[in-house]
């Protein structure tokens, strides 16, 4: 029976009081029902705004659904433009931070890695400079004289193959030259996004180089769980299962040494609010302006998919449940964002509105031998899995 086929029900068997208290009833629940759909409605960006060139390869914007997740995804920089996900009520919000239009991402006056795939290495290496098998490269300085995420063009100012695409993932394929950015060998890239049934957003690399290279891809979504531009991440929790963090020098790259953070505000074995102590009197958040830094994951081997960490709002009710065959984590919680430009629904993504965390190496690890190896060759095959799982309680 229909909504309507019931109210003409009620209205059959009379006029009486009793009856017409139930049918006033019933259309409020109908009434509160209608709204509260209304509220849940997801607007997604039009794909014109991405439709272009860029060196005469096609730009598009892809969606992808996935349980009750809904994604859009540009093949400039394979950038997650916007994520809808519920809260514990039902309703909905972008929790992505991004732009509405490509020309923002390509005149870019804000952020830079919004959304972005990084590399061929994530994250800094000390000066510009690396040597590999007794031979020195030289990359773009373009941060505070440092390489940071790949250089002047990485992997995030590339039109990037869309190989397949389907309702819930799509494959994208890159073609790395070598002497690209100053690193070496021909490099091929295959990346894979994918949503699952289980509200899961899966990033999956397979990278192989035609001669010795350095390699460490990663994943830059800024995530604000009460929705872009709706206030900042200080309330949300977080927990990371990592015993030691890569301390920092004044210019963020790594000194070499380990650190353990038992006893630190950087100890979240146990979960912590971050806005709790990012601006404690400490020597490590003044040099980041707050948390920057590189978690290693108290894990046993970097073969096996685990789970290590967790970030949850308790207002929403959202959180993100982090999983990898990594060995380490960047959490970097908005430091440097200021107010001066805005998000895509014309809200200014303010100082400490978003978090990122990427699955990583180490950063810097091409200059500290005591490092885990990035070093990729021949016969190697990279590989890395990243997965996102999205939760409500």
């Amino acid at each position: 029976m229909t909504n309507i086929d019931k109210i003409s029900l009620y209205l059959r068997i009379g006029q009486n009081h009793s009856t017409m208290k139930r049918l006033l009833l019933y259309l409020f629940v109908l009434s509160a029902a209608a709204c509260n759909s209304a509220k849940q409605q997801i607007v997604l960006i039009d794909d014109a705004a991405f439709d272009t060139e860029i060196d005469g390869r096609k730009v598009g914007l892809y969606t992808l659904r996935g349980g009750d997740l809904v994604m859009q995804v540009t093949n400039y920089g394979a950038r997650v433009v916007s994520l809808w996900m519920p809260d514990r009520n039902g309703d909905y919000a972008d929790i992505e931070i991004g732009y509405d239009s490509i020309d923002r991402y390509i005149d870019n006056t804000g952020e830079r890695f919004l959304g972005a795939a990084v590399g061929p290495y994530a994250n800094r290496i000390a000066g510009g400079h690396f040597a590999l098998d007794g031979k020195d490269y030289t990359l773009p300085q373009n941060n505070n004289g440092q390489t940071l995420h790949g250089g002047t063009l990485g992997i995030d100012r590339i039109v990037w193959d869309v190989a397949s695409h389907g309702k819930n993932e799509i494959v994208f394929h890159a073609a790395l030259p070598d002497g690209q950015d100053g690193f070496p060998g021909n490099r091929e890239i295959e990346m894979k996004y994918a949503l699952t049934d289980d509200n899961e957003f899966v990033v999956t690399y397979a990278a192989t180089t035609d001669a010795p290279t350095v390699l460490n891809l990663s994943h830059h979504s800024f995530f604000n769980l009460h929705g872009e531009g709706n206030g900042t991440i200080l309330d949300h929790e977080l927990r990371i299962d990592a015993s030691h963090i890569t301390p920092i020098d004044p210019l963020l790259i790594p000194t070499g040494e380990i650190m353990a953070i038992e006893g630190t505000p950087f100890d979240f074995r146990t979960a912590h609010t971050i806005g709790e102590r990012v601006d404690c009197d400490n020597e490590q958040l003044r040099y980041g302006a707050g948390y920057d830094h590189n978690w290693i994951i108290d894990r046993a081997d970097d073969k096996t998919i685990v789970k290590f960490a967790d970030l949850y709002d308790p207002a929403s009710g959202r959180g993100i449940e982090i999983a990898s065959d990594q060995i380490a984590l960047q959490f970097y919680c908005g430091n440097f964002f200021d107010g001066s430009y805005c998000g895509k629904y014309g809200r200014p993504i303010n100082y400490r509105s978003a978090v990122a965390l990427e699955t990583q190496r180490y950063p810097d690890s091409p200059n500290h031998p005591q490092f885990p190896s990035c070093t990729v060759r021949p016969d190697d095959l990279y590989t890395h899995t990243c997965i996102y799982k999205f939760y409500v309680k």
